[in-house]
């Protein structure tokens, strides 16, 4: 299972178990806490109406006295409330009155007058002097129909003489209590979908770091030229962090090891020919031999030169993630600018340089100093290829968001053997004419570039004879 899915289901069973069994609670607490105040209601009530029917009761008069007329009064008075967005149109109430015996000597129902409830907790408590009450049901194969019974006490002076007895079904709660669960069981609903997506969210939101930090460590394995992606200070950045600063070091030392590899292995050459002919000028020699052997220790020493400053520049290029800034470059002015810089060159060995830049858009974002060195680069190598008396084309054009630039000679072409490496560090092919192996670090210098300004360079052989180098660039 990905992470992502585990992250979400750990936090959706947490959150989610959580949820139901605070709901569980709350909703097995709703009719137990509604029915408690109710109870509490039934008390203040039934002390206040047996205050109200003391006097009747100390004067007999209790079934028929004033009590009795306001109860009956009460019982016909219009009711009209809303509560809560229900509506009450009538007292649910009923109230009943024992004497000391604990028989019943007023019912505001009128039904169980003369009746013995004495033994009824309400009245048998009540008249011990201890709190009365009961829960009864009014038919005993309905558990809904529980009928609450609280009474209080009727006294003359210090002496109990009967009991007031206030009765409320329970059923009369019921709306109340099925309304607050269905608003808790609502609001719960809402949290626990409100805690899912802000769970995804928060999944989401880790997952795509985590995507992302996956890719720029794959770029990295491979390779690859790759920006840090996260920032900010997050845990996740901290982390990305930690794997860049991990990777710059890594890719340092083993730069550094195969650099030096690279170039002891490549200076081997011209040392040795430097050595030896210092070694021959040692002995006597004709004058003639001497200056060819001098001249020898010249171009080697210039060819080594050459690749130090070549190297220090590649390897310049090839540490940078990104470019620092980019300014606009104006690509048809640059051409114009290195064909008449490399015209001399061109010219010595026999070839002409032919531009072809249409007028139109041809600016691009970034750096001109090593834009121009990549161009040079590919305009160099075709000057060295190209045969004597021909000429090389060097064309500028716009594909869509992109601008290339196209140089093509009519050499030999590249060897199919040495196409997939001409871009390898240190790889030269034979110059013509017996010219001396350059050092095989313009190609790579070039490519370099193009991926710093999210470009592209490419070196094939062309249909007709000769090679083609491209290099597109973004349009800015």
């Amino acid at each position: 299972m990905r992470i992502g899915l585990r992250i979400f289901f750990g936090f959706f069973l947490i959150v989610g178990l959580a949820t139901v069994l605070t709901l569980r609670v709350f909703v097995q607490e709703v009719k137990p806490g509604v029915r408690q105040a109710m109870e509490d209601t039934l008390i203040d009530t039934a002390h206040v109406l047996a205050a109200l029917a003391a006097d009747d009761m100390q004067a007999g008069r209790i079934a028929d006295g004033d009590f009795a007329r306001r109860m009956a009064a009460l019982r016909e008075a219009p009711v009209n409330a809303d509560v809560w967005g229900l509506h009450k149109d009538s007292i649910g109430y009923r109230v009943y009155v024992t004497d000391a015996g604990g028989i019943v000597r007023y019912d505001s129902t009128g039904t169980d007058v003369g009746r013995d409830y004495s033994r009824w907790n309400d009245v048998y408590l009540t008249l011990r002097g201890q709190y009365g009450a009961r829960s009864t049901r009014s038919d005993p194969e309905d558990e809904a129909s529980t009928v609450m019974y609280v009474a209080a006490p009727i006294r003359d002076g210090d002496r109990i003489i009967g009991a007031l007895t206030v009765a409320k079904p329970n059923a009369a709660m019921a709306p109340f209590i099925a309304r607050s669960q269905h608003r808790i069981l609502l609001y719960g609903g809402l949290l626990i979908g409100t805690a899912c997506v802000i769970g995804l969210a928060c999944t989401l939101w880790l997952v795509h770091g985590l995507r992302r930090l996956r890719g720029y460590a794959r770029a990295v394995a491979a390779g690859e030229r790759a920006e840090m992606p996260l920032r900010g200070t997050s845990e996740l950045a901290e982390l990305g962090r930690a794997v860049q600063g991990m990777r710059e070091r890594l890719e340092d030392k083993q730069y550094v090891e195969h650099y030096i590899h690279t170039l002891t292995h490549e200076m081997k050459s011209p040392l040795a020919a430097i050595g030896g002919a210092a070694e021959l000028l040692q002995e006597d020699m004709p004058a003639a031999d001497r200056e060819r052997f001098v001249a020898n220790i010249r171009a080697q020493s210039g060819r080594l030169e050459t690749m130090i400053r070549k190297l220090l520049a590649l390897a310049e290029v090839e540490q940078r993630q990104r470019l620092e800034t980019r300014e606009p470059v104006q690509l048809g002015a640059l051409l114009a600018r290195l064909c008449a810089e490399l015209e001399p060159r061109a010219r010595h060995r026999g070839v002409a340089l032919r531009l072809q830049a249409p007028p139109g858009p041809d600016v691009v974002a970034g750096d001109p100093f090593l834009l121009r060195q990549a161009i040079a680069n590919l305009l160099e190598n075709a000057i060295d290829f190209a045969p004597q008396d021909s000429d090389i084309a060097v064309a500028l054009e716009r594909r869509g968001a992109q601008l290339a630039i196209t140089v093509a000679d009519h050499g030999p072409g590249i060897p199919d053997y040495a196409l997939p490496r001409v871009f390898e560090r240190f790889y030269s092919l034979p110059r013509p004419r017996g010219a001396d192996k350059s050092t095989g670090l313009g190609l790579c210098f070039a490519r370099e570039v193009a991926a710093l300004h999210h470009g592209s360079v490419r070196l094939a052989n062309r249909p007709g004879g000769g090679a083609l180098a491209e290099l597109e660039l973004p349009a800015d």
